[in-house]
């Protein structure tokens, strides 16, 4: 068991608050510099016309943007032998609301999952779960390969090589779609996928960040 927080007078919590609330605010100063810092990297155009397996057929990229200007794609660990996804990316999944997905969807931002997992297995999965996210299959095309989360013999992981074991790994990407034309804009992995949690914190990981008028209503 843990043990608990010290008994303190008032007086003295009140003015250990005050010196974290400093240390506080210097972290989310520090955390819009850092978003900033991420909208100006720039951006790689997909040249690659990837293909999906989803409960209603084949789609490609552009579709899983639903008609909207940016994708989020949450990278689930489902390796293709499994029978049930991975215990970390369920609980991720699990906080995935429809409250998030509207959000996101007013901020023009469209959230799907991908896994290697064939699409039957995604769907077993799913259905078990209770989940109505978009899910996908990648299974036959080299998008979690090419995005980072299927690992080869090099070990590469997280942009650095001997890293991991070969295998599948958890992250994020971020996409944008300009006219038929789709970038890849960022991507996070292993502890910086701790960095997302509510619809804001997704849209500070892409190019158009919160945007002007959803942060009116919601920032």
């Amino acid at each position: 068991m843990s043990a608990l927080p010290p008994i303190v007078p008032r007086e003295d919590w009140l003015a250990a608050r005050e010196r974290l609330l400093e240390r506080e605010k210097e972290l989310t100063r520090a955390r819009d510099a850092l978003n900033g810092e991420r909208r100006r990297m720039g951006m790689v155009r997909i040249e690659e016309d990837y293909v999906f397996e989803g409960p209603s057929g084949r789609v490609g990229l552009p579709d899983l943007f639903e008609g909207r200007r940016q994708l989020v794609v949450h990278h689930f660990m489902f390796d293709p032998s499994w029978d049930d996804g991975c215990p970390s990316c369920s609980w991720a999944a699990d906080e995935t609301s429809e409250g998030r997905l509207r959000h996101l969807h007013e901020g023009d931002t469209a959230f799907a999952a991908v896994s290697l997992a064939p699409i039957e297995k995604i769907e077993d999965y799913r259905a078990r779960r209770g989940w109505t996210f978009p899910w996908y299959s990648s299974h036959g095309s080299d998008f979690n390969r090419d995005f980072g989360v299927t690992v080869g013999e090099d070990g590469t992981y997280n942009y650095r090589p001997g890293a991991a074991e070969p295998g599948e790994y958890p992250g994020y990407s971020c996409f944008l779609r300009d006219g038929d034309a789709v970038f890849h804009t960022y991507s996070t992995y292993a502890r910086g996928t701790e960095m997302v949690g509510g619809a804001h914190y997704f849209l500070d990981l892409t190019a158009l960040g919160r945007q002007q008028e959803f942060e009116r209503r919601y920032g």
